[in-house]
């Protein structure tokens, strides 16, 4: 057919007629082949006669004519946006399986074999039958493209278990190098069941090897811990209902504290915050316990998270002769503190609820005033205009320096003056112990949450 009357029929395809706009569609579909190059050249024209979304969605009914030549176009996109047109097309084309997808997993370019990988990632379960094209990809040289390959398996789920086993075994010849990321994705869908004997032996024996010499590493602050003044490992997973401890590294156990932690609740996560704990080794006589226990998680007393930290604190405090709680988010200012003693909260500070503040300013908070009670003068700004943000900001600023006003003190400047600061420990922090993890309550009946973790 003609290019004019191509043009003529892309040009119809955007006609505010039903009637029209659906004919030519029909045509152009028909068309396959022939329809492909000046659609893919409407994907790119914003001076097109038809939208781009448009274009790609005609692709996407083409089918499989259409895979080759917008592979090439992902290839050779000029621009970010061309870029992300070609691949929305791509990835949504009308095909009758994965498998015309082998030759897309194998292109020069790693943007079109991370596109592949996606398409996979779409279909879940449904790509079980083909899932072993993605095995090549787990050894892929580019980081994003090994990603993709590690994202699509595990949507598959753990039907692509026996398969990686097997990368694991090397019965795949000339999969070796992706025996890692095997490894990887067999964690994300089964845990450690998912491991076999030889594989979990492996990593128990890498762990022990990694601990022996173990230097401590600042850690990423952005959930809740408590920490108590003993070296009594045993004692401390006794009081908070532990039990299945396992040696982990610092390192191991501050990477589950953190994948925990945004793993959710959902089916797939099997109580992913609240299975299991982090306990720390005794760092300079403090033992630090991250995590959620499943009493605190799931309590159904009406009791505000404050309520239950101070009956908490109080009650280790009593074993232990002091405890602290601490919490913060890297996501926005919300931080606080609870120092038990002998038996009693002596201190109380939660951002979020200053009504249930207890107890004075502690030592540890030298020169820190909560927001809610600061100096700074109620009438400082109202002849300010605060749709002017810069200026409202500057003026702030000016009159805070000029008061001398201090800042809000973090969980973590308060830790590092009352007890240990985890996002400060380092070469200088005494250990003694080892780190483990322990399932709670809800671990010990849904088992370790799915994930890898940094060893």
């Amino acid at each position: 057919m003609e290019s004019r009357r191509l043009l003529g029929l892309i040009t119809e395809a955007a006609s505010e007629d039903a009637l029209v706009r659906e004919m030519a569609r029909g045509e152009l579909i028909a068309l396959r082949a022939a329809a492909v190059g000046p659609l893919l050249d409407a994907l790119w024209d914003d001076e097109a006669p038809v939208a781009w979304s448009e274009a790609a969605w005609l692709l996407r009914k083409i089918g499989l004519p259409a895979l080759g030549p917008l592979a090439d176009a992902i290839a050779a996109a000029p621009t970010p946006t061309a870029l992300r047109r070609a691949r929305w097309a791509f990835t949504g084309l009308d095909v009758p399986g994965l498998g015309v997808y082998a030759s897309a997993l194998k292109h020069p370019d790693p943007q079109v074999r991370q596109s592949a990988a996606y398409v996979f990632q779409g279909r879940g379960r449904d790509a079980l039958s083909e899932a072993h094209l993605l095995l090549p990809l787990l050894a892929d040289p580019v980081p994003e493209v090994r990603e993709g390959a590690v994202w699509a398996l595990r949507e598959v789920g753990t039907g692509v278990v026996p398969l990686l086993r097997g990368v694991r075994r090397g019965l795949w010849p000339g999969y070796a190098r992706a025996r890692a990321g095997a490894l990887e994705v067999l964690a994300a869908v089964g845990g450690p069941e998912a491991l076999d004997e030889r594989d979990r032996a492996a990593l128990r024996r890498l762990i022990s090897v990694k601990a022996r010499d173990e230097i401590p590493e600042p850690m990423h602050t952005c959930g809740s811990w408590f920490a108590v003044p003993t070296t009594d490992q045993e004692a401390v997973l006794d009081a908070f209902g532990l039990s299945g401890a396992v040696p982990v590294t610092m390192r191991l156990g501050a990477s589950a504290w953190c994948h925990d932690l945004h793993a959710g609740n959902g089916p797939r996560a099997r109580h992913g915050t609240c299975s299991r704990v982090y306990v720390s080794p005794a760092l300079d006589g403090w033992t630090l316990v991250f995590g959620t226990p499943s009493g605190d998680a799931h309590a159904d007393d009406g009791r505000s998270r404050g309520a239950r930290v101070r009956s908490r604190c109080a009650a280790l405090s009593r074993r232990f002769g002091a405890a602290h709680w601490y919490g913060m988010r890297c996501g926005d200012d919300w931080t606080a503190w609870c120092l038990g003693e002998g038996g009693e909260v002596v201190r109380f500070y939660d951002v979020a609820e200053p009504e249930s503040e207890v107890g004075g300013e502690h030592p540890a908070e030298a020169r820190c005033v909560p927001h809610y009670r600061s100096g700074f003068p109620r009438r400082a700004l109202e002849d300010l205009d605060a749709a002017d943000a810069e200026a409202f900001l500057a003026c702030f600023e000016e009159i805070g320096r000029e008061l001398w006003l201090p800042g809000q003190r973090t969980a973590v400047e308060v830790a590092g003056q009352a007890s240990v600061d985890p996002a400060s420990i380092g070469p200088q922090t005494r250990v003694t112990g080892r780190a483990v993890l322990a399932l709670t309550a809800c671990g010990r009946e849904h088992g370790h949450p799915r994930g890898a973790l940094c060893v």
